[in-house]
């Protein structure tokens, strides 16, 4: 499976985040049901990753949203 690569704003810096669509999907569903524009729950889970890497916050915020 191939990698889907998106340009987000993140604080005023465009950064690049690669991540399977399945997990494109699952993000943009839990930023439709908060009401938050995706760039705003990827900057949500930015500022609460700590040390982890944001690819990996994001697929982990996206997989406790569906459980």
């Amino acid at each position: 499976m191939t990698l889907k690569k998106r340009s987000i704003n993140l604080s005023g810096h465009a950064t690049s985040l690669a991540l399977e669509p399945e997990f494109w999907t699952a993000l943009e569903a839990l930023a439709a049901s908060e009401g938050v524009s995706l760039a705003a729950l990827v900057g949500r889970i930015d500022k609460g990753r700590g040390e982890r890497a944001l690819a990996s916050a994001c697929r982990v915020a996206a997989l406790a949203a569906n459980f």
